[in-house]
């Protein structure tokens, strides 16, 4: 799990770093400045409201010295029951010299949520003592005590308010973070967008587009990357230029020199003997009177033309012909040649297992080569076989690929021959030329697809035969 994590990391691109960065960095400063803010928030909001409610005992002491000088308890009362309008108070209490209690009014308040403020009442014997309240009193002052008020206060106003501008901040906060994030998200994918072109052009260019070239971005430092990217790529097109024209020319000229020895064999071992039964056919149909139509008379010429053709592709190897494409559906096409198999395996045991979608799926091919082709591989595999057992053919498609597995029972393939047997010639069978599985290599490149040999997990072979298929 340690290794997944620090693979996902390091698969993150530019473009989700950077923006995984500015958000921790907005995230982190605005946290910051959202705490010092609402502490410095609490803090004056705190100081501002104990001000007040001292303010408020004070200005309610001076109100009381009369009251309590004459023993008003009602007037003490309406004092106190008047200061009660103030929302914040939750309780007044007024007391004489000695203690005793001379008005007392309160009001529910939520637990935990209150704190006292008491003032003294302080007996006036002057004018100029009138104009301040007093925020102490020393020893002297102390003996013109007449009295004290109580102020009872709920901080719950206070709690609510700062709630509020907390929940405010918060909001402004993330809104001015998710703007900043907005920002810099189109600030770094302009500086990120020259960058994943050029990694897509070289995705393109590993695909196989080798005409491809990047274009410059706005940036110097994206202008010279797209600049060497350019000059790497035309330094490769010229030396796979050289490399695969010396490579045909090779190629060319030992095909040409194997042809030259394999040539008179196959026109005289194979062209003439297929032209005497040709013949003998035909004259068969005429002392027979076969019917024209006749299902089996058919395949057998059919089959007869096509051999004849596949030994001319043999004498032509070296300069194959161009296939005539047209749009075919390949699972009624490879139905097609499972059920010629089934004919020309009657004196063979082998069963055909097939596993062929139903669903039409069509491709512009040379039905002919593919034909050719397969049965290739099918001849093969019942070869491998022994003329018993089971040859599995199954054939699906995935994506825009139409794909052929066919498996077989035999001893399969030496880890030593997998990357040889589509080279013609190859060959581990005694009788056998090594042009039919080179052949089957030959028509799926020149459909633009691909083929491939493996063993199985048990016993036997299995070849894959992939052709682009139409959309």
């Amino acid at each position: 799990m340690k290794n997944l994590g620090k693979i996902s990391g390091r698969n993150l691109g530019i473009h989700i770093r950077l923006l995984f960065a500015v958000f921790t960095l907005i995230g982190a400063v605005t946290f910051a400045l959202g705490y010092m803010g609402i502490n410095i928030s609490r803090q004056f909001v705190q100081t501002r409201f104990e001000e007040r409610m001292h303010f408020l005992a004070r200005y309610l002491a001076l109100n009381a010295e009369l009251g309590i000088l004459i023993d008003d308890r009602q007037m003490l009362e309406s004092l106190a029951s008047n200061l009660m309008a103030e929302k914040d108070i939750a309780g007044v209490a007024v007391f004489g010299s000695s203690g005793a209690n001379l008005a007392d009014v309160s009001k529910k308040t939520p637990p935990g949520s209150v704190f006292v403020v008491e003032s003294p009442v302080f007996l006036r014997e002057s004018e100029e003592e009138s104009k301040a309240f007093y925020a102490g009193y020393d020893d002297k002052t102390y003996e013109k005590m007449i009295g004290r008020v109580q102020i009872t206060c709920s901080s719950e106003g206070m709690e609510k308010l700062l709630t509020r501008m907390k929940m405010r901040f918060v909001w402004l906060s993330t809104g001015m973070a998710c703007l900043s994030l907005v920002l810099f998200y189109f600030i770094s994918r302009s500086l990120v967008a020259p960058i994943s072109r050029l990694a897509q052009a070289a995705r393109q260019v590993a695909g196989g587009d080798f005409d491809l070239r990047a274009q410059p971005g706005g940036l110097p430092e994206t202008n010279e990357l797209a600049a060497a990217f350019n000059a790497m790529l035309d330094s490769l097109e010229n030396s796979r230029e050289a490399l695969r024209e010396a490579n045909e020319r090779i190629l060319r000229q030992n095909t040409l020199a194997e042809m030259g020895k394999f040539s008179m064999m196959i026109a005289h071992e194979v062209k003439n003997p297929l032209s005497i039964i040709k013949s003998s056919l035909d004259i068969l149909k005429a002392d027979f009177a076969f019917l024209s139509g006749d299902t089996m008379v058919l395949y057998i010429e059919d089959e007869i033309m096509r051999l004849n053709r596949l030994i001319e592709d043999f004498l032509a190897f070296a300069h194959p012909a161009r296939p005539l494409f047209r749009r075919v559906d390949m699972n009624a096409l490879l139905k097609e040649i499972v059920i010629r198999s089934e004919l020309y395996k009657k004196d063979s045991s082998v069963i055909i297992d097939s596993d062929i979608c139903p669903e039409p799926c069509y491709a512009n091919v040379d039905s002919d080569l593919i034909i050719r082709a397969v049965e290739n591989i099918l001849k093969n595999a019942f070869e491998a076989n022994g003329h018993k057992g089971v040859v599995k053919v199954r054939a699906f498609r995935r994506d825009d690929i139409w794909t052929v597995e066919i498996k077989d029972q035999g001893e399969g393939i030496e880890p030593e021959n997998i990357g040889k047997i589509f080279e013609p010639f190859f060959t581990t069978r005694s009788k056998g030329t090594g042009l039919g599985l080179a052949y089957v290599s030959q028509v799926v490149m020149a459909h633009g697809g691909s083929v491939a040999a493996g063993n199985r997990g048990q016993k036997g072979a299995v070849f894959h035969l992939e052709i682009p298929a139409l959309s």
